[in-house]
């Protein structure tokens, strides 16, 4: 197979940024100092923050579409792509990592999806209308809410917080006209500076969509419903208990990359935290908080035509789990103290029933009742100098896994005999940024390190049928823990006009894990092409760079453009898989008090670093352009707006690299949402 070999090396890229980090610690401390800038706190905050909100305060005129998906908005984001299997929870990838590399939490709350496909991502089971924001943090910078690899994602709920706004509500709805999705949905809200409570519900229906050129795409239909209610009480001046409670409830979901479609998938989350304003004389914003869930998903294949063989593939997942978490402030200095633990039940099995009734059903487990317990400590230290600062972190974990089902465990010794029945690991991470301000130029470079424990999959998986690659998948219990060393650079030129970002991060992930074929095995699932078992390659490489820039035309307009490139090899040089190719976006927008109006481009260009090793075929070169307009209508005090737009204005068939299969997105689709808030 041919070799295909990058410009520079990935021992050079590294080499490269290590360097810029020492020279810049070297000799920045030298410079002139300066007076503390006025705005050093959001300086150091090295997140990107993805607004939502879409029914508070009608932030509306920040989005495309104010009541589009959770995925949509995420998808938005710079660091984030979604991996599409239908038109309905799409799985996040960052840094070019899939959700086995990342953690995902509501709130904080570790949460674990219950489908093997990866039908039901953690961001499946919420929705725009419970969110305020959400807090991506890249690679190890994102450490603070578990071990991981490729960063973080934090969806924060949105609440009152004892805020003196009485009673306010809202009705809101849209439609689109590709796949006929209807969005209904409402909220209350009462909040003093005693109690608060928020209550909101929404409805989503679509049937299948079309994809360019008004091809229908079938088994894409999907129903949703969400229910969310937060709370809280003071019980003193610098006290308070906060509670929450989320139902969301997903049927009739399509799947139409996959063979298999969605009945059901239901999500109960819950938590009960305490919060406190000063810990004795020196801590500050004490937050204790224990939560538990509990998912239930069950994949259908009743509605596919000409199933070889029918089977019901439930599961479950349950999490019980808990943090505390607390600051201590000195002079120039931020100390951030967290220790945190969850355990989580994953069950999920498969019964395969032959179209000769005469022939007795099959029965296995996929998931063989994993038990896995987790307890960390996290710290976090920023250091504030006069221009600069230093954000030191770490994170210590012990983590655990025991098969509690003893028919699982004796399957896995099919191929394991002389696995044990509970496996333990220590998971460590470090990681160390260091930013400088000029006076028009920002820096920003870190090196961290970081590991993470095989999923549940990729551990004790039982014959999970992939078909992007169509194998069969077993996992391996004798995994080796993932370890990633990391180096990051971002500078930024900023003026009051126009601001310029360029950023560059390179992962060296050793023990990186991956299903690779094993030919001594036969497959269960008829027409798979083979069986791969998770292995340990020795390392792999991935390499994310981008610039992007905005710049204000005049008060009410504004232009803003980016352009990323993205390579993966594993340790013979040949391409990972689901690595984007060069992509691009562009976009005008108009805004004043009342109106908003935007045009968008994005698009990428011919995926040429692909590997049919692992199903990936090449995926052809797109531009979509998009446009909407909005206005705000004050009525009574009140608040009424709508936003119309279409997407794929010029109804282009098209997919990504990481649309499975290769299956087409939507086409062109116009949309409308009205909003009325009383206040």
């Amino acid at each position: 197979m041919k070799t295909i070999k990058p410009v520079f090396s990935f021992k050079e890229i590294l080499t490269g940024c290590f360097c810029y980090v020492f020279l810049a610690c070297i000799f920045t401390p030298q410079l002139k100092a300066q007076e503390k800038p006025a705005d050093s706190l959001d300086f150091v905050k090295l997140n990107e923050v993805v607004l939502i909100s879409a029914n508070k305060k009608l932030n509306h005129n920040k989005q495309q579409k104010p009541l589009s998906s959770l995925d949509e908005f995420l998808e938005s984001s710079q660091n984030i792509n979604m991996v599409k299997r239908g038109a309905y929870a799409w799985e996040p990838n960052m840094n070019n990592m899939s959700s086995e590399r990342l953690v995902v939490t509501i709130d904080g709350m570790q949460i674990f999806g219950a489908c093997t496909d990866k039908m039901d991502p953690i961001t499946s089971y919420v929705d725009v209308s419970n969110l305020a924001e959400a807090s991506v943090e890249s690679g190890q910078k994102g450490n603070a809410f578990g071990n991981t690899i490729g960063g973080s994602i934090d969806l924060k709920l949105d609440k009152s917080n004892f805020r003196p706004t009485g009673w306010t509500s809202a009705i809101e709805s849209s439609f689109e006209t590709n796949n006929n999705l209807r969005v209904f949905g409402g909220e209350a809200n009462y909040s003093n500076d005693q109690f608060y409570f928020n209550f909101d519900a929404i409805y989503r229906k679509a049937n299948n969509y079309k994809a360019g050129d008004n091809k229908e795409v079938n088994y894409s239909q999907f129903e949703k419903y969400n229910f969310s209610l937060n709370t809280g009480y003071k019980l003193s001046n610098n006290q308070s208990l906060n509670a929450t409670l989320i139902y969301d409830r997903a049927n009739d979901v399509g799947y139409p990359a996959l063979s298999m479609d969605v009945s059901l998938a239901r999500a109960v989350i819950a938590s009960l935290s305490y919060n406190q304003d000063t810990l004795g004389a020196v801590f500050s914003n004490w937050e204790s908080k224990v939560y538990y869930n509990d998912i239930k998903h069950v994949m259908d294949d009743t509605k596919r035509p000409d199933v070889a063989m029918h089977m019901d593939m439930p599961g479950w997942s349950e999490t019980f789990g808990f943090y505390s978490k607390a600051n201590l402030n000195k002079t120039n200095q931020k100390f951030l103290f967290k220790v945190d633990g969850f355990y989580n039940k994953s069950l999920a099995e498969m019964t395969m029933y032959p179209n000769d009734s005469e022939q007795p059903a099959m029965f296995m487990l996929t998931w063989p009742d994993v038990r896995t317990a987790n307890l960390g400590i996290y710290g976090e230290d920023f250091i504030y100098f006069n221009t600069a600062s230093l954000k030191l972190s770490t994170r210590l974990a012990y983590h655990s896994n025991t098969v509690a089902d003893n028919f699982g465990l004796n399957s896995l010794k099919i191929f394991y005999p002389e696995m044990e029945k509970t496996n333990t690991r220590l998971l460590k991470s470090f990681s160390a940024t260091y930013l400088k301000r000029f006076s028009d130029l920002s820096f920003s470079g870190g090196l961290s390190y970081g590991e993470r424990a095989p999923s549940v999959s990729e551990g004790y998986g039982f014959y999970l049928f992939n078909s992007f690659d169509n194998h069969d998948y077993i996992g391996n219990p004798n995994l080796n823990t993932e370890r990633s060393a990391e180096a990051n650079l971002t500078v930024t030129y900023r003026k009051p006009a126009y601001e310029i970002t360029a950023e560059a991060k390179y992962f060296h992930i050793y023990n990186y894990i991956i299903g690779m074929p094993e030919p001594s095995l036969s497959t269960m699932t008829m027409g798979a092409d083979g069986v791969k078992v998770y292995t340990n390659l020795d390392y792999a490489r991935l390499f994310n760079t981008s610039i992007s820039g905005k710049y204000n035309l005049s008060k009410s307009f504004n232009v803003n453009g980016s352009i990323a490139y993205h390579r993966g090899l594993d340790d013979e040089d040949e391409d990972l898989p689901l690595i984007s190719p060069v992509t691009y976006k562009a976009g005008l927008s108009f805004t004043n008090n009342k109106t908003t109006a935007s045009i968008a481009l994005k698009g990428a260009a011919t995926q040429t670093n692909y590997n049919p090793n692992y199903g990936e075929t090449k995926t052809e070169d797109y531009a979509i352009v998009s446009a909407g307009f909005g206005h705000r209508f004050l009525i009574n005090n009140n608040d009424l707006y709508l936003k119309a737009g279409v997407e794929n204005i010029f109804d282009t068939y098209y997919s990504t690299y990481n649309d499975w299969n290769n299956i087409p997105r939507m086409g062109r689709n116009f949309h409308l949402t009205i909003s009325y808030n009383l206040n």
